[in-house]
């Protein structure tokens, strides 16, 4: 296939786009960089700092992971600006480009996150919850309604709102392994909140059944089917590492560093991916101590 990706050197575009090649597909990445993009993918794959250049080329499949990292940085207003930017851009940029392809693709998938739905404490959440208006939910909010616009030009479009996604490479788990390893880890706040988790590999799976699986459209929770609370969390990548689990991270110490975004770790929802598993998708790793014990 013919797949049009933005994000393709991000944490999990870098991955996906690696997956693609060994798959045999054609690649075509937007990036601001795409003499970076060549240099991580390789020169069989096309970059370029916009996809109009492709007007012609018929492509199969958009798949729209742009946007800059939510947790990198403490919530300034200036830093929402720029997650909202990110994000909102590129993938008007992507529909503009597909209202005026040649050919439309079949099918758009464009990311998201569970901050769609804000804090929802043990409460099980499925695609179909309720929203609790905060900042994650009004960024996830408009990032959606822009990937939906193609569906006006007749391309299906899925919606992948993700939860923390783990390998050693990066995301959040990159960030936790240094003062685990070093018998310093500990649980977030009282650590009761839920983290819905999902090995990478897995992500990278789903996103290759929603291409497939053209009679399915809308919103799918990127998550395992099993999300565990903070505290389980760390005890079991604690226990996974052989490490004592001695420092917890009081709540006031993340408010005091994070700002407005430490809602966002001391805070969660018990997301489950309700529609793949009706669905059909079979995944890798439904629990995990599995999955941290693959990954590391």
């Amino acid at each position: 296939m013919h797949i049009l990706i933005t994000g393709g050197t991000g944490f999990i575009g870098k991955a996906l786009c690696r997956q693609l090649i060994t798959q045999g597909h054609t690649l075509y990445v937007v990036s601001r960089r795409p003499d970076q993009v060549n240099e991580v993918l390789g020169h069989t794959v096309n970059a370029a700092t916009d996809p109009f250049g492709w007007l012609g080329q018929a492509m199969d499949a958009v798949i729209n992971l742009a946007g800059a990292p939510i947790a990198d940085a403490r919530w300034s207003e200036k830093r929402k600006q720029l997650l909202m930017n990110s994000r909102l851009g590129p993938t008007r940029q992507l529909v503009s480009y597909i209202e005026q392809a040649d050919h439309k693709p079949r099918v758009m998938i464009s990311g998201s996150a569970i901050g769609y739905y804000g804090a929802h404490g043990s409460e099980k959440v499925s695609e179909d919850s309720s929203c609790h208006d905060e900042f994650a939910h009004r960024l996830c909010l408009a990032w959606e309604a822009e990937a939906m616009a193609a569906e006006k030009h007749g391309v299906r479009v899925c919606i992948l709102r993700t939860g923390l996604v783990l390998e050693a490479d990066g995301g959040l788990l990159a960030r936790l392994l240094p003062p685990f390893k070093m018998g310093l880890g500990g649980r977030m706040g009282n650590g009761n909140h839920y983290m819905p988790w999902i090995h990478r590999q897995d992500l990278l799976n789903i996103i290759y059944f929603l291409m497939q699986r053209e009679d399915l459209s809308g919103a799918f929770n990127g998550t395992a089917p099993t999300p565990v609370r903070n505290g389980t969390f760390s005890r079991i990548l604690a226990g996974t590492l052989k490490r004592p689990l001695l420092m917890p991270l009081p709540a006031f110490t993340l408010r005091l560093v994070f700002g407005e975004m430490s809602e966002m770790l001391l805070t969660g929802a018990r997301v489950v991916p309700e529609r793949l598993l009706q669905n059909g998708f079979e995944f890798q790793y439904k629990t995990l101590r599995p999955a941290l014990q693959q990954i590391l």
